[in-house]
């Protein structure tokens, strides 16, 4: 062990030899490398842990290296875990460094999660949150969260120890947030709450500290406030196996997403419907000649306005209240709906088809 490198922390009472050891000898895997992650990353590598994975299949954007701050402009267009492995490995070459260029989903989930120790969830989606979840119940494995909207953030820890999930704090799946791209981010805010995350990472591996565990910790940039919220387990929430494969397998082998560009190739088909699930105040307008709007929390009770026979592409604003529709229709033998993959977002970037009107 290199313990020249890491003489600071290790002359800590709380660390030592022994805890400079606990670290080497961690694994740990990073969802995203995007700004969360790439905070998190470089100090997870300097205080020497031993392993660490990163996935994410995104290429580096101009737009990155206001808050993702590893990357050079000179790297605009490469794999951003092949450019976070290079810096990580020059930081501390003594490590060992795991790139994965995929998407994590429910195929590589619970076989990645496996070979790790902890998981850190550097996400800004909602659909790779409740899987990353799932995922650690299933291979009981503790995670790390943290979520910036704004000048706010938030950080917690999950499934530790058998304790409380993700699901416990939020069990409302439908629920959509606007991420960065859509709200705005300064690129402060990323690093405060991803130095958060790792210094939970390096607590849980060295033994140390009180865990946020049970608490979310909610913090405010712009006057420096902090408020911490105590939550409990809820035994419904718990996910197994089974349940795991029930919930994703059985949704991706019913393949109940269709992109926007094949949607709107059927926007002329008589029996194909356009369902609009988003509330009436919302925006775009997108008005379709085949098309009908029902929010979501009315679409149970309002299952007799739609032919069981027809094609129904469903649709919202991003794509996560869409697929919890089909999930609805499908239960009540309404086997032809599919939700339109991004939403109204993606259906607006379709030049080609500007057949509806926005308003």
């Amino acid at each position: 062990m290199e313990t020249a490198r890491y003489n600071r922390q290790i002359i800590l009472p709380e660390v030592g030899i022994d805890g400079q050891q606990k670290l080497q000898q961690a694994k740990v895997l990073i969802v995203g490398a995007g700004g969360l992650g790439v905070a998190v990353l470089p100090y997870l590598a300097a205080a020497g842990i031993g392993e660490i994975g990163i996935i994410d299949d995104d290429r580096i954007e101009v737009t990155n290296l206001q808050r993702q701050v590893i990357y050079k402009s000179s790297s605009v267009g490469k794999s951003k875990v092949s450019e976070a492995k290079a810096m990580a490995l020059e930081l501390n070459p003594s490590i060992k460094i795991n790139a994965f260029t995929e998407k994590l989903d429910s195929k590589n989930a619970i076989l990645l999660f496996e070979q790790y120790d902890i998981i850190v969830d550097a996400t800004d989606n909602l659909d790779t949150k409740y899987l990353i979840n799932d995922a650690c119940g299933v291979t009981n494995r503790p995670f790390v969260y943290g979520s910036v909207y704004k000048f706010e953030g938030q950080v917690s820890v999950f499934n530790y120890e058998n304790g409380p999930t993700y699901r416990c704090l939020f069990p409302d799946e439908s629920n959509e947030v606007k991420n960065c791209n859509d709200a705005g981010v300064m690129g402060i805010s990323v690093g405060i709450i991803g130095m958060f995350q790792a210094n939970e990472v390096l607590k849980m591996v060295l033994g140390i500290g009180d865990l946020l565990s049970g608490k979310l910790l909610v913090y405010n940039m712009l006057n420096n406030e902090q408020q911490k919220f105590e939550f409990s387990k809820k035994v419904m929430h718990t996910i197994d196996l089974l349940a795991f494969e029930n919930k994703y397998s059985s949704v991706e082998t019913a393949t109940i997403e269709i992109s926007a560009a094949l949607a709107l190739e059927q926007i002329h088909h008589p029996e194909v419907i356009f369902l609009d699930v988003r509330n009436a105040d919302e925006y775009p307008k997108i008005t379709i000649k085949n098309g009908i709007q029902i929010p979501l929390d009315r679409l149970e009770s309002e299952l007799h306005q739609l032919e069981a026979n027809a094609t129904l592409l469903v649709f919202c604003q991003s794509g996560i209240r869409s697929k919890k529709a089909v999930e609805i229709l499908r239960n009540n033998n309404f086997a032809n709906a599919k939700s339109i993959a991004g939403g109204t977002k993606a259906l607006d970037k379709i030049d080609a088809y500007k057949v509806f009107e926005t308003l």
